[in-house]
C-alpha cells in the first residue's frame, strides 16, 4: 500500500478492487455451481469519489462480461443478484458506498 501510485496500489484502489475480486469470485462459484457455460468473465470497476468529504468513495459501478455459447441474459442477470447478496465485501459496504452492477453478454458463433 502506498499514497504515491509508482510504489504500490493507493488505499481507495484496494478497496476497489476487493469489492470488484469478492464480487467476480462469488458470481463465478454461481454459475459453476449451476453448470452455467461460459467461456469468459471479467469485471470492469469505475470509482466516484467525493473531493468535498475527503475524496471518500461513494459509488463503485461494476460491469460484468460474460462471453459464451447460447447464454441466457435473463439468467445471470437473476444470479448477479444472488452473487450480491452473498459478497461479503459488498454487504460489508452496502450502507455506506452505492454498488452498481450491470451485465453484458457476448454471444459467441462456433
Amino acid at each position: 500500500m502506498s499514497s504515491d501510485e509508482m510504489s504500490g496500489f493507493r488505499p481507495f484502489q484496494l478497496m476497489v478492487a476487493s469489492i470488484a475480486g469478492c464480487s467476480l469470485s462469488v458470481y463465478r462459484k454461481i454459475l459453476d455451481k449451476q453448470r452455467i457455460n461460459y467461456e469468459d468473465i471479467t469485471v470492469q470497476a469505475k470509482v466516484e469519489r467525493n473531493t468535498e468529504a475527503a475524496n471518500r468513495i461513494e459509488k463503485v459501478s461494476l460491469r460484468f462480461v460474460v462471453k459464451g455459447y447460447h447464454l441466457n441474459q435473463d439468467k445471470l442477470l437473476k444470479n448477479l443478484e444472488v452473487s450480491r447478496n452473498n459478497c461479503s465485501m459488498v454487504q460489508s459496504v452496502k450502507d455506506s458506498i452505492e454498488i452498481e452492477e450491470s451485465l453484458e453478454c457476448i454471444q459467441l458463433s462456433r
